[in-house]
């Protein structure tokens, strides 16, 4: 698996809901910066996936694209990229975006993810 490849697969597990199958992406000791704050370790992780999880409801469907390796080599990987989401709350749908960083490392054969920075857009 390439860093590509652990990127993707993180997005595709985080639609699943279920924290279980991001622990072997998402290094144990991992600092996640959102809007709700710093998160720092696995189980800050799991914990602040899963409140967003639990107001997004189970039709929310998250997605990245304009997805830019900003630095890539044999261990080390960066990306920036535009976060999409978008669910249904009282039958109604809404739909959000921001930008975002991740940062990738490899031991031995696997890469984990570091770091992860995910914001709002500046206004204006």
């Amino acid at each position: 698996m390439s860093a590509r490849d652990a990127i993707a697969a993180y997005t595709d597990r985080i639609n699943r809901q279920d924290f279980d199958l991001l622990t072997d992406i998402i290094a144990p000791d991992a600092t996640f910066w959102f809007t709700s704050g710093s998160h720092v370790g696995i189980a800050a992780i799991r914990a602040a996936f899963e409140a967003t999880w639990a107001v997004m409801g189970p039709d929310e469907h998250y997605w990245l694209d304009r997805l830019e390796w900003i630095a890539e080599d044999a261990n080390s990987a960066a990306c920036t990229y535009r976060f999409n989401w978008r669910t249904l709350r009282d039958g109604r749908p809404l739909s959000g975006s921001g930008r975002g960083t991740t940062v990738l490392k490899r031991v031995d054969d696997h890469w984990w993810i570091v770091h992860e920075h995910l914001s709002a857009y500046p206004a204006g």
